[in-house]
């Protein structure tokens, strides 16, 4: 074999060495046996080929040769080094001698009390032969107020209560978030004809100061029904039915759904009630006091006009609750802002 021949063996194991993996042990054996090896070892093949280089470059190719055995060497111990201390070559600190870890089983997670609140509620009034509707949360002078009997002077039209994104237009066209879910109703009534029957879910928008009894946004549920003959008694004897399902399944100071109607004002019924139910407290006066739930009303006659219902034929009867009110009264939540903080802590009760 030529000088030149075994100069290239010898650069080309040396490149071998250098990419080898060395980060198991698996790889360093297989290392040591490839390089190593006395029987089979590249390395010590290549010292079996020297005698067939000319005398005079013996003794410069034997050197050649050791340097390359101890390079090999090097890297092997530097590599067996590593893995004894629990580092793999090129990796951060790894104890591999540990046992592995069992993960934590990942937490559930569950439905807002919001939702759930709102998910009773709507499978209550489903059960009383209530469809459901929804509609834009950005709406329209004329749906949130003018066909509501809301007079263009009301308090509620006024930019410190209400977000609006246009100002009101002379024909009644401002562009706003609604303030509440009735104009659904509106709209439902300009759709279909009577017999009506529904409940319009969604969030509404007020700008009020957040406090621990309001918030800028909420949730209501407001219900419509109008129909031929339907009365007050009507509304009283629904509203009360639906007091005793909400409340009467739950653990929580009002459960036993003792109400009472007091006589109220709204621009788009006439006559109007709230309703309370009330709020059993031993710490308190007389053991409890009242707390407002909803507001109703037999429909005023204006509205039905202004979406093309006759109303010396027809009847109805609306009313509205807050989400949020119904779910801390069911649950005894002192405060509004709760709901809306998204702690886990204060979530997972529910």
């Amino acid at each position: 074999m030529s000088e030149t021949a075994l100069e290239a063996d010898i650069a080309a194991i040396q490149a071998e060495i250098d990419a080898a993996p060395l980060a198991t042990p698996d790889d360093a054996e297989t290392f040591r046996v490839r390089f190593l090896g006395r029987k089979s070892g590249v390395v010590t093949d290549l010292f079996s080929k020297i005698g067939a280089v000319p005398p005079e470059q013996r003794r410069e190719m034997g050197q050649r040769l050791n340097g390359l055995k101890q390079s090999a060497q090097d890297r092997l111990d530097a590599a067996l080094a590593d893995l004894e201390s629990g580092t793999e070559a090129g990796a951060t600190d790894l104890d591999l001698t540990l046992p592995g870890r069992v993960p934590a089983p990942a937490e559930r997670g569950s439905l807002h009390v919001l939702t759930q609140t709102l998910a009773d509620i709507q499978d209550i009034f489903r059960s009383f032969g209530f469809a459901v509707a929804r509609g834009p949360e950005i709406e329209d002078d004329w749906h949130n107020f003018t066909a509501l009997n809301f007079p263009p002077d009301h308090p509620a039209r006024d930019m410190q209560d209400t977000f609006f994104l246009e100002a009101p237009a002379p024909e009644g066209r401002g562009v706003l978030l609604r303030t509440h879910t009735s104009p659904v109703q509106v709209r439902v009534l300009e759709a279909q004809p009577p017999p009506v029957r529904v409940i319009a879910p969604g969030r509404v928008f007020r700008n009020e100061a957040i406090s621990y009894k309001s918030y800028c946004l909420f949730h209501q549920v407001e219900g419509l029904v109008v129909d031929e003959g339907v009365s007050f008694a009507d509304l009283k004897a629904m509203l009360t039915a639906f007091a005793r399902a909400f409340f009467g399944a739950s653990d929580g100071p009002a459960r036993e759904a003792k109400m009472r109607f007091r006589p109220s004002f709204f621009p788009f019924t006439e006559p109007s009630a709230e309703v309370d139910v009330w709020w059993a407290d031993e710490s308190m006066p007389g053991g409890g006091r009242w707390m407002e739930i909803l507001g109703s009303g037999m429909v005023d006659p204006n509205v039905l006009v202004n979406v093309g219902v006759d109303p010396e034929r027809y009847t109805g009867y609306a009313f509205g609750m807050g989400v949020e009110r119904m779910a801390m009264l069911r649950h005894g939540i002192d405060d509004i802002r709760l709901l809306y903080e998204n702690d886990v802590r204060f979530l997972r009760q529910f």
